[in-house]
């Protein structure tokens, strides 16, 4: 995935999209964008004194961030909830680190797939 399909995807097509994989092109490009890029923004806006534009957009960054990182840890294999191990000091960024840099895992195929409807059809 290019950069410019990795951003697009993230922002536009699954904004907040928790379901599905995201391969790893995907998941760093947007990084790459997003946490250098808020950063940057907030140290220019907090200069000019509009400190309040660059909280906005890190402010919508953040849904999209929660979103693709969730969908990379399912191409890893596990489970969205494992982003919650960042609450661990140190030890918990380091480990997220890893899943994220981790490989495709063909036990994140069980996030492909929707659920089968448990409508009754009769």
């Amino acid at each position: 995935m290019s950069f410019a399909d990795a951003i697009s995807t993230c922002l536009m097509t699954k904004y907040a999209d928790f379901s599905g994989r995201a391969r790893r092109s995907e998941y760093w490009y947007f990084w790459l964008l997003s946490a250098p890029g808020s950063y940057a923004l907030l140290l220019i806006t907090e200069a000019i004194h509009l400190s309040f534009i660059g909280y906005l957009v890190s402010f919508a960054l953040f849904i999209p961030s929660l979103a693709v990182g969730v969908r990379r840890l399912h191409d890893t294999g596990r489970s969205g909830w494992w982003l919650l191990i960042v609450l661990i000091p140190l030890v918990g960024a380091i480990v997220l680190l890893v899943f994220f840099a981790t490989d495709t895992s063909p036990a994140g195929d069980k996030y492909d797939t929707a659920p089968p409807s448990t409508a009754y059809a009769g």
